[in-house]
């Protein structure tokens, strides 16, 4: 489906992946499928894992377009996925905002790494994301969120996004954060993003931290490290620039090794 013929009721793309283990020490991608502006490709592994870049084939997500990533993970596979380029909601033809959901799925003894780049959220743009993640015991996961308010010099647009994660059901984290033109007020003062225009965090699962929990600390003037009610970490953080946020989640995947 192209923009014109869609302009009147926004793009509908899911695209989906399905990683399994090859029976070789190895992970196999039985399903690599996209359509519309979601492109999955795989790219080189590394070991036992299997990658894959998401590609975007067309603009957006733009107003009234509903964007779907799918990734699951089976039994003693592991996969990484990442992004080619930042995601940049923009406004469009069509009435109401955007949506991008991730649906994400986790076995036990598989690991998923899920790194995209940054979620940008320009001027006049309205996008709601929601990322659940339903995990195994014995699960693990890596996951980092990068969320800019606007390109440089720009007024933000509005973004609400959610993250869900649940271990055989039961809840380790859903929080949900609201900023820009319409959010509830106090998004922007010292209580919210106190004037940064990058927020972020970095979520960790682990089977070991429910044996061992990681001590709370911070990491600078603006970022938190916070063990989780159950085998997880959570590091959030406030920045001026996506520059500065990333060199921020990496120092905080280093410290947690």
């Amino acid at each position: 489906m192209d923009r014109v013929t869609a302009a009147t009721a926004g793009v509908r793309a899911v695209a989906r992946i399905a990683a399994r283990p090859d029976g070789r020490g190895g992970t196999a991608l039985p399903t690599l499928e996209g359509d519309g502006p979601l492109a999955p490709r795989r790219t080189r592994a590394a070991g036992a894992e299997a990658r894959v870049m998401l590609v975007g084939a067309m603009s957006g997500p733009l107003g009234g377009d509903h964007f779907t990533v799918e990734a699951d993970v089976a039994r003693d596979a592991s996969l990484h996925v990442g992004s080619a380029a930042a995601t940049i909601a923009l406004p469009g033809q069509a009435k109401g905002g955007a949506r991008y959901d991730v649906r994400l799925t986790v076995a036990a003894g598989a690991e998923l790494r899920w790194l995209p780049e940054q979620l940008i959220a320009v001027r006049g743009s309205e996008l709601a994301v929601t990322t659940r993640a339903d995990l195994a015991t014995g699960a693990r996961l890596t996951l980092r969120e990068e969320q800019v308010l606007g390109r440089w010099g720009e007024e933000p647009g509005r973004l609400t996004s959610r993250l869900t994660v649940r271990i055989d059901g039961r809840p380790l984290l859903d929080q949900e954060v609201s900023c820009g033109p319409g959010a509830p007020g106090g998004w922007d003062g010292p209580a919210g993003l106190a004037g940064h225009r990058a927020l972020g965090q970095l979520l960790v699962v682990r089977p070991e931290f429910a044996e061992g929990p990681v001590e709370p600390r911070m990491l600078g003037e603006y970022a938190s490290l916070t063990p989780l009610a159950g085998p997880g970490v959570l590091v959030t953080a406030l920045a001026p620039d996506a520059l500065k946020l990333r060199r921020t989640l990496d120092e905080a995947a280093r410290v947690l090794g």
